[in-house]
């Protein structure tokens, strides 16, 4: 039987990069959550207002950073990412990007970042950020993804990061409160993540990765967000035990934790279809808006005290 030989139009049918691709390649969805966090860091560390240089230029360099992570993670996953429904289709796997580009950006973006950092804000920030961005980049991605279940909860550390981020670029140390928020993230990455794990467990065992429900099933994924889930509702009230906040904060957090753990306990007596993701969808939400109560809550304090 005579080989087909591949044509010169096929050798050379690797998709043309679109900008799209690059954008993509940054996560802009995660980008903009932690990007709000940083902000709430930052504007929480003062009674006063924020330097708009700071404010601006101080975010987009944290922001940079973080799109050069978001960048490495899709080189180092592309062959996990082909496998899976939900990330076949990006840039890399797909092929539309080559491993070089893919470094080259990532590089460009982290010296812009650590420029801007360094111009803006300090050399704590810039360290503590380029910290992060190795954690999530090299230590999560690279090694603790594919080497425990509880990847995502040693890992999680590094994307809890930017409300410190945040709070160090205006006052230049690290104390009580930014810890406190980054454990809040901290523990709302484990049941956020586990849920999404459970709705997409078929995929994670094809593409050989240890998460939580293929190793140990969804039982005990379900009752480990239903712990943590807890344990971040305990945490989410300590802003107030700690005089950081007020009362608004504090019916906020109440109301919002109360949700969580109510998905989190349907997801357990799986009595509702769909729990999972809906659980998924809702912690993005809760996040975003418990660190919005924050901020409005730090705010009306400083207009009673006038």
């Amino acid at each position: 039987m005579a080989t087909v030989l591949p044509t010169a139009t096929q050798t050379m049918s690797r998709p043309k990069a679109r900008w799209q691709d690059y954008l993509e390649l940054t996560k802009p969805k995660v980008v903009v959550l932690m990007l709000i966090t940083s902000l709430v860091g930052m504007l929480l560390a003062t009674d006063g207002w924020v330097s708009w240089q700071v404010l601006l230029l101080g975010n987009a360099g944290i922001g940079l950073c973080a799109g050069a992570a978001a960048a490495i993670n899709h080189l180092v996953d592309r062959r996990i990412d082909s496998l899976m429904a939900r990330t076949h289709k990006r840039p890399v796997a797909q092929g539309r990007l080559a491993p070089w580009q893919v470094i080259t950006f990532a590089l460009v973006l982290t010296l812009l970042g650590s420029a801007l950092l360094l111009a803006f804000t300090n050399e704590l920030t810039l360290w503590l950020t380029l910290a992060s961005l190795l954690g999530y980049a090299a230590i999560y991605t690279g090694f603790l993804k594919r080497a425990t279940p509880q990847n995502i909860v040693i890992g999680g550390l590094a994307g809890a990061a930017p409300p410190l981020l945040g709070w160090v670029a205006v006052t230049g140390q690290v104390s009580a409160e930014p810890l406190l928020l980054v454990l809040i993230i901290f523990a709302w990455t484990p049941p956020h993540f586990w849920a999404l794990a459970i709705h997409r467990k078929a995929e994670y065992a094809k593409a050989d990765i240890p998460m939580l429900p293929v190793t140990h099933g969804e039982r005990y994924t379900k009752l480990h967000i239903v712990l943590y889930s807890f344990i971040l509702f305990a945490i989410s009230l300590l802003p107030f035990v700690i005089h950081m906040s007020g009362v608004i904060y504090l019916l906020a957090a109440v109301a919002l934790g109360a949700k969580f753990l109510d998905g989190a306990w349907s997801l357990w007596c799986d009595n509702k279809p769909h729990a999972a993701i809906g659980l998924f969808k809702y912690s993005i939400s809760y996040l975003f808006l418990l660190f919005i109560a924050l901020l409005v809550d730090h705010y009306w304090q400083g207009v009673i005290q006038l």
